[in-house]
């Protein structure tokens, strides 16, 4: 197999290649077509996430096709298109997975992070937390549905079913997913995006955004709820005060540079601010099954396998419009 690697955080990925992994009891081994590139990725990659299994293979936006079975797999067969998300293992005895929660899990396996994940040709997977693919959209614009997607999803959930005027602070590839479910649900959306970012303003309304403007911008009417992308701190009172009494703030990413200080009337009203933290299977069966009822329609720049490092420095810096893919 040939594959992108992590060494050690804060280097660059390193090109290798080694013998393909072999699938064991319940596991599927699986031919990778496309891998989504996550900012979750860039957090891992650059140190902010520190309890990765190194050297790792990172890519949790993986999509491909079962090209071999272990040991009790009855769930699958041989050339299935399955993806493979950023929960890749439970322990299934915590009081968080007993109680449907296990997205909290004691003792998790991350894709990517604890367990070589999609950004090379071959992977193995925990057949349980695989979920088969259906529908017209391409292998690689399906990837960013992996995590993207779900994060969305569960965020978008946890703003509450009845937050009709809904911010979304930071416009890239979760996004521009969540914003056509919410359209979808008959909500408006205002989009935040960082000050001057003409396209990305531009994407937000072409997707049916009902405003679109800077995050240091306020927006023309009082928001029901905000979800947080961009992993910047100081827009956590700056959404805050952008909500109404009784609004909820969520904030969607693993990872996020400290929140600053700020008086308690922010947070006054009953407001809500809350995390959202991996996701569950549910999750994954509920959104799948949504997403090609939008439907949803995902926006991609393909990257070859061997140029990861130049596709997380787009995303570093900011350049890329929705989602960027690598393919083996």
């Amino acid at each position: 197999m040939k594959a992108m690697r992590l060494e050690r955080s804060g280097a660059p990925l390193q090109w290798i290649e080694m013998p393909d992994p072999q699938p064991g009891p319940g596991q599927l081994q699986v031919k990778i077509s496309a891998c989504g590139v996550c900012r979750t990725d860039l957090h891992v990659v650059d140190g902010d996430l520190t309890e990765p299994r190194l050297p790792i293979i990172p890519g949790h936006e993986i999509v491909g096709h079962v090209s071999a079975l272990g040991e009790g797999v009855d769930a699958f067969e041989i050339g299935d298109r399955i993806g493979i998300p950023w929960l890749g293992h439970t322990c299934g005895c915590c009081s968080y997975c007993r109680s449907g929660a296990e997205n909290l899990c004691d003792d998790p396996g991350f894709t990517g992070y604890q367990i070589d994940g999609g950004y090379a040709d071959v992977a193995v997977a925990d057949a349980r937390f695989c979920f088969r693919l259906e529908g017209d959209l391409s292998d690689a614009e399906l990837a960013p549905l992996l995590c993207a997607g779900l994060i969305g999803y569960r965020s978008l959930v946890m703003a509450g079913a009845d937050a009709k005027r809904l911010g979304i602070y930071g416009f890239g590839a979760a996004a521009h997913i969540v914003a056509q479910v919410a359209r979808y649900e008959d909500r408006e959306v205002y989009a935040f995006t960082s000050p001057g970012d003409g396209a990305a303003q531009r994407f937000a309304l072409d997707l049916g955004a009902a405003w679109a403007g800077g995050s240091d911008e306020i927006a023309p009417t009082e928001l029901d709820a905000a979800i947080i992308f961009a992993p910047v701190g100081s827009l956590v009172p700056a959404a805050l005060r952008a909500v109404r009494k009784g609004g909820v703030v969520v904030c969607g990413g693993i990872h996020m540079s400290d929140i600053p200080a700020f008086p308690y009337s922010l947070l006054w009203g009953e407001r809500v601010l809350r995390s959202v933290a991996n996701l569950t299977r549910q999750d994954a069966i509920d959104f799948l099954e949504l997403a090609p009822r939008v439907p949803v329609r995902t926006r991609i720049e393909e990257f070859p396998l061997a140029q990861a490092n130049e596709a997380l420095d787009a995303l570093r810096a900011g350049r890329l419009t929705g989602a960027a893919v690598l393919r083996p």
